[in-house]
């Protein structure tokens, strides 16, 4: 078996087997990378948004690249215009659950992205949510090129991923973070509270959903921009945009209720707004966009 291949069956095993799994009413062991308190909600929301301002409208297909179980409200508002969305996704668990949400909306396929059965030109849209970099490194830049074989001419696409360690504010944050949980955790102690947890809204703690919780995640591998731009800088009107530009623990760290949170994340998001396409380059998680050109007709 080669190494790309023993990568994503031990992907498709973890989505199948913790991933996706379902630890309170919508929630899944997969929320452990997110922060789901109510001071971070509004900007959160507002990040989820910005996916769909890129897509057109409406359609016939769809494609959700990666699609997991399409577990958030505001997933599903990318596919309201279109007839049919297609999941593809390599964890059969995820397709379940995708179906529960959308319903006879929805087509699923059981495949990888970086290999996909459709045909040329066959959606009006394309979206993939934090999936490529899932995939070995070798296979990234393929992904990519099979999203533009099969957008229609005069689609986009979508793709939202992360820098990881290349991230320049995430490794500018990593230091504070890091010692903000240490202060963090002397301070609970001296008042006698427990280790410092992050509870999930909705998750009843329990020896089984702790035990899910604390088990490592499935392998990624994240690209930096410069590489983006050297293995895929030629699709057709290639756009790097923010998506969200700080990492998850940042939030966890020092976005609070009683530290003005809220405001914050206000100020971020405006911010975001002014600057998209360095702050999409230099944040945590882009947004990548791409379109097939139509052909010219003389």
């Amino acid at each position: 078996m080669s190494r790309e291949v023993d990568i994503k069956q031990r992907v498709r095993e973890f989505y199948n087997s913790v991933g996706w799994r379902e630890i309170g009413e919508g929630v899944y062991q997969n929320a452990r990378y997110e922060d789901l308190r109510l001071v971070v909600r509004e900007y959160i929301h507002r990040c989820h948004l910005r996916v769909g301002y890129h897509l057109l409208s409406h359609g016939t297909f769809l494609l959700d690249g990666g699609s997991g179980p399409i577990q958030y409200p505001e997933y599903l508002e990318y596919s309201r215009g279109y007839r049919y969305r297609l999941c593809l996704d390599i964890s059969e668990l995820a397709l379940v659950e995708a179906r529960k949400r959308i319903g006879d909306n929805g087509l699923f396929v059981v495949g990888d992205i970086a290999n996909q059965p459709f045909k040329d030109n066959a959606f009006e849209g394309v979206v993939s949510m934090h999936t490529v970099h899932h995939l070995p490194a070798g296979e990234q830049r393929r992904a990519f090129f099979e999203f533009h074989r099969v957008l229609r001419p005069g689609a986009r696409a979508v793709v939202v991923s992360s820098w990881g360690k290349h991230s320049p504010i995430g490794r500018l944050l990593k230091g504070p973070t890091a010692l903000a949980f240490r202060l963090i955790r002397v301070y609970r102690r001296l008042r006698g509270f427990d280790e410092v947890q992050h509870k999930l809204p909705g998750v009843e703690v329990s020896p089984e959903t702790t035990a899910l919780l604390q088990t490592p995640g499935s392998f990624t591998h994240s690209h930096s921009y410069r590489w983006l731009v050297k293995n895929i800088g030629r699709l057709p009107n290639l756009e790097v945009r923010v998506w969200r530009s700080i990492p998850t623990s940042f939030m966890r760290a020092f976005i609070h209720r009683h530290l003005l949170g809220q405001q914050l994340l206000r100020v971020l998001f405006w911010l975001e707004e002014r600057l998209p396409h360095f702050i999409g380059r230099v944040g945590q998680y882009p947004m990548i966009l791409f379109e097939k050109q139509r052909e010219r007709i003389g």
